[in-house]
C-alpha cells in the first residue's frame, strides 16, 4: 500500500509527554525500518498540525493524554482533511474520560466497577461516602496512572482527592477490586490476546508501567479458553460502545468469583518497549513492524 508522506504525531503537552516521544520514536523507527516515509514531529499546537497537513499524506497518532488523545486534535486532522489512525473525534473525547465511558457502559448494561464523582460543583462528601474500602481515586481525565492513589480508610480519602485533583477538576473514587488484572488489545475489530498484569505495587501504576523491572506481563495467560473467549467478546461491546475504531486496549479487572469489571478504555496506548499492544499483537503473530504498519492501514 501507498501511504506517500506519514506524519507520526508525538510529544505534545500532556502529562504523558515523555512516554509519547518514546511511543513515537519506537513507532517512526518501525516505519522507516518497512521503507515508509514516516517523520517523528513533536505537535503542540493548532499552527504544527497545519503546517503538518500541508507536508504530509496521512498521520499516525502517538500522542498520549489530554489534547492528543482526547479529541481536539482529531478534530483538527479531521478539519484539514488529514487522515489518521485510531479513534474519531467523540469517541476519543469519551475514552479519555473515565467517568462518562463508565456510564455509557453502564447504560449498555456492560459491567464496571461501583463509583462516585467529585468535582467544582459536587464536593466530597465524607459523611455521606458509602463505597466500601479500599477504593481508588483517578482523575477522570488522565492517563497511565497520573494521580491515582488506592485509598484504604476514610481517614486518608480527603488527602487523594486533593491529590488527583491537583491533574483535573473532576475526579473518580471507584470501588477497589480483589482479584487479578487484565488488558485487552483491540486490532481492526479482533480481541487479541489477554494479558495478566502482576505487580508488587498496590496496582499497575505509572512507575510499575514504565520503570519497575519486576512487573510481570503473563501472555498467553492460564484462563479456560471459554473465559478468555467470554471476556474478548465483553471487551470488544465495550469497545463499540464508546464508538472507538482502528485500534486501542481495554482494561478490566477479574475479580475471585471470575466476574469481568471494566476499568477503562485507552483510544492510543502506549508503544513503548514496556507497552502491552506490542506483546499482545506479537502472541498473536504480529511483529512490532507489522502492527505498526497494519494501524497506519486504518487510517
Amino acid at each position: 500500500m501507498e501511504f506517500g508522506k506519514v506524519a507520526v504525531l508525538m510529544g505534545g503537552k500532556a502529562a504523558e509527554r515523555e512516554v509519547s516521544l518514546r511511543s513515537g520514536q519506537a513507532v517512526t523507527a518501525a516505519l522507516k525500518a518497512q521503507g515508509v516515509d514516516a517523520t517523528a514531529l513533536d505537535v503542540h499546537s493548532l499552527e504544527s498540525l497545519q503546517a503538518a497537513s500541508k507536508i504530509y499524506d496521512r498521520a499516525f497518532i502517538a500522542l498520549h493524554g489530554r489534547w492528543g488523545e482526547d479529541g481536539v486534535v482529531q478534530a483538527i486532522l479531521s478539519d484539514l482533511g488529514l487522515p489518521y489512525t485510531g479513534s474519531g473525534q467523540s469517541a476519543s473525547a469519551i475514552a479519555m474520560d473515565k467517568l462518562r465511558t463508565k456510564w455509557m457502559w453502564m447504560g449498555a448494561g456492560l459491567s464496571t466497577p461501583k463509583f462516585i464523582w467529585v468535582s467544582a460543583h459536587r464536593p466530597l462528601e465524607v459523611e455521606a461516602f458509602s463505597i466500601p474500602f479500599p477504593v481508588i481515586v483517578k482523575p477522570s481525565h488522565e492517563g497511565s496512572s497520573i494521580g491515582m492513589r488506592k485509598v484504604n480508610s476514610l481517614v486518608d480519602l480527603q488527602a487523594a482527592v486533593e491529590y488527583a485533583q491537583q491533574y483535573d477538576s473532576e475526579i473518580l473514587i471507584e470501588q477497589w477490586i480483589t482479584g487479578r488484572e487484565f488488558t485487552v488489545a483491540v486490532l481492526e475489530g479482533d480481541a487479541l490476546p489477554l494479558i495478566e498484569l502482576k505487580t508488587t505495587h498496590d496496582f499497575y501504576d505509572f512507575e510499575a508501567k514504565y520503570e519497575s523491572n519486576d512487573t510481570q506481563y503473563i501472555c498467553p495467560c492460564d484462563l479456560a479458553p471459554n473465559l478468555q473467549s467470554e471476556i474478548q467478546r465483553l471487551v470488544l461491546q465495550a469497545f463499540n460502545v464508546i464508538g472507538a475504531k482502528g485500534w486501542g486496549r481495554v482494561d478490566l479487572m477479574l475479580d475471585e468469583n471470575d466476574q469481568a469489571w471494566l476499568i477503562e478504555l485507552n483510544s492510543v496506548p502506549g508503544m513503548t518497549d514496556h507497552s502491552l499492544v506490542p506483546m499482545a499483537a506479537k502472541e498473536a503473530g504480529y511483529s512490532f513492524e507489522a502492527l505498526v504498519l497494519k494501524i497506519l492501514e486504518s487510517a
